[in-house]
């Protein structure tokens, strides 16, 4: 097995420059174990804040050094949750889409490395001005919400950026890595490390129904879409500026480009989509992976896939004669 020593591995202690996703309702603690054990660091994804929940994926996580992540506007309605996780000791906790000034003094001072996920320049200066310990630059080929920057620009801005403003701050590349190439992709344009999120999804410990694990192998890379009906039709109101990018399927093809329509019939469609998604029915509701979905065929244990990622990577490396900042 392959081991890629990078500035990420050094200061968090991990064999691979490998971070999962916290994923909201599938990145749960069995997910964020298995990757931890596997010689990265695992993230539950605390999403839009459901404290029972939390504390049960703690549990599932049985003691392995894990991290949390937060949707940071959300998080602002129910402070206490994060108190509440920080008595876990989470090795990190990540905030992501809104301003992560309220929290990084109280994450700091339980021991916790911050995280802050950005989607544009401004939001790494954020970042950057709160002293966050990570910056995850993500593209928007990534699953899930996002924003517009595509992923291979953005990382090597963000690391020019971070080089001469905060030389100390490590980068993640996250949005459509899902095997060594990436990774390797990744460390030569600048990161420290990856964020992970479809392939680990698309993995056994992901809390995802399996009609939806089938529907992510029936889907190449063309198969998505960036949309706000998902948020509509669930009636959650994300800030501006920030889409999701989820699966095509019957849903977005009824409803992607009549969202005023879709709001009209929020009470009759709202709970169809709930009950689809509960159903796991592909079709009806939203299924939420990202363009990595063209490189992904089955559905594997996390541990298989964070081993595999690294020894792909460090072949790959080894073999273009690329020297990025690791040793292999």
């Amino acid at each position: 097995m392959a081991t890629l020593s990078t500035r990420l591995t050094k200061v968090l202690g991990l064999r691979h420059p490998v971070v999962s996703a916290p994923m909201a309702f599938a990145a749960g603690g069995a997910l964020a174990a298995a990757v931890s054990r596997a010689g990265g660091l695992g993230l539950i994804g605390g999403g839009y804040g459901d404290a029972s929940w939390l504390e049960e994926q703690f549990e599932a996580a049985a003691g392995a050094r894990v991290g949390v992540g937060f949707i940071t506007w959300s998080l602002r309605k129910s402070p206490s949750m994060l108190t509440d996780v920080l008595a876990h000791r989470p090795a990190a906790v990540m905030l992501s889409f809104g301003d992560p000034r309220p929290f990084v003094d109280e994450i700091r001072a339980a021991g916790a490395r911050v995280i802050c996920q950005c989607q544009d320049m401004d939001h790494v200066m954020d970042a950057v001005d709160v002293g966050a310990d990570v910056v995850v630059a993500q593209g928007s080929e990534a699953g899930g919400h996002g924003a517009l920057r595509g992923t291979l620009t953005f990382v090597p801005e963000v690391a020019d950026h971070l080089a001469a403003h905060a030389p100390d701050t490590l980068l993640l590349a996250a949005g459509g890595i899902a095997d060594g190439r990436g990774l390797a992709a990744a460390l030569a344009l600048g990161a420290d490390g990856v964020l992970v999120g479809t392939r680990l999804w698309a993995s056994r410990e992901a809390l995802v129904h399996d009609g939806h694990h089938r529907a992510i192998l029936e889907t190449d890379g063309d198969g998505t879409l960036r949309t706000a009906v998902a948020d509509i039709a669930r009636q959650i109101p994300w800030p501006r500026g920030f889409s999701a990018r989820i699966r095509r399927n019957a849903f977005t093809d009824r409803w992607h480009g009549r969202e005023a329509e879709l709001e009209r019939q929020v009470a009759v469609e709202g709970p169809r989509y709930r009950q689809a998604f509960t159903a796991g029915d592909p079709e009806n509701t939203g299924v939420w992976f990202g363009e990595a979905a063209g490189l992904i065929d089955s559905i594997e244990p996390a541990a298989r896939i964070v081993e595999r990622m690294a020894d792909e990577a460090a072949a790959r490396l080894a073999g273009l004669g690329v020297e990025p900042n690791v040793t292999i």
